[in-house]
């Protein structure tokens, strides 16, 4: 596959898992730089390892990650990231004994994405500058996540489930804020989600994986309206038109 520089992330016949157990199966894929992908599938069909390949925390087992057009197969989680590998992982992993501004602070790097600017995107988290990570709710924990993926100034950014076990006000909260850091800001990601219904309206793209392969491909407005390819997969019903 011969990799174009306008694509920021190439994922090709990528192959992976935990210990003997293989997940991923010879996945290709390709990301547009400014584009965003949903990650679809049932639980346990493979969307967390995945992106836990990418970033470098699961059993290699063949294939190539391309990042602007380097290859970053061979590099450590933390070379991944200082490369441009954004992530928002399930168990969202700040630090729960610094405060909100520390949390985000401690990870900054040069870039468009600042402090002032994080915080013009998540206004809660200015009011909680000064709370512990352990004070704050599970809504605002994961919006610090994801400014703290922000301030890296990733050239991609990976969001694993980023909406699970949040209260209705906070999830739609957190997809306005999505959608404006994808929308507006322009910003590359592969958002995991069961629901489909929650972020078809805000991405670019979608892929379906199931059995640690992908099964589908297209963008978003395309499986939107393909209620077949949805009930197969994903037990869907019909989705309403965006609001």
């Amino acid at each position: 596959m011969v990799n174009n520089l306008a694509d920021v992330l190439t994922l090709e016949k990528l192959s992976a898992g935990y210990g003997e157990a293989q997940v991923l199966r010879e996945v290709s894929l390709t990301i547009p730089a400014g584009k965003s992908l949903a990650l679809l599938g049932r639980n346990g069909m493979g969307k967390t390892t995945l992106i836990n390949t990418i970033v470098g925390v699961t059993r290699y087992r063949g294939g190539k990650i391309i990042l602007d057009g380097t290859d970053i197969t061979a590099l450590r989680p933390d070379q991944r990231a200082h490369a441009g590998i954004g992530w928002v992982p399930q168990e969202r992993n700040i630090f729960k004994s610094l405060t909100v501004e520390e949390n985000l602070t401690a990870v900054a790097r040069p870039g468009a994405w600042t402090l002032e600017k994080v915080y013009d995107m998540f206004p809660r988290l200015k009011e909680r500058r000064q709370n512990l990570g352990s004070q704050l709710s599970g809504g605002e924990q994961q919006m610090l996540a994801i400014g703290r993926a922000l301030i890296l100034n990733p050239r991609i950014m990976l969001l694993d489930e980023p909406l699970e076990g949040l209260a209705p006000i906070l999830v739609e909260e957190l997809l306005v804020a999505l959608q404006r850091i994808i929308r507006e800001e322009g910003i590359s990601a592969i958002l995991v989600e069961q629901n489909a219904k929650k972020i078809l309206g805000i991405v670019d793209l979608a892929v379906i994986i199931e059995r640690g392969g992908i099964v589908h491909k297209s963008d978003s407005a395309t499986l939107r309206n393909d209620q077949a390819t949805l009930e197969t997969y994903l037990g869907v019903a019909k989705i309403e038109a965006a609001h």
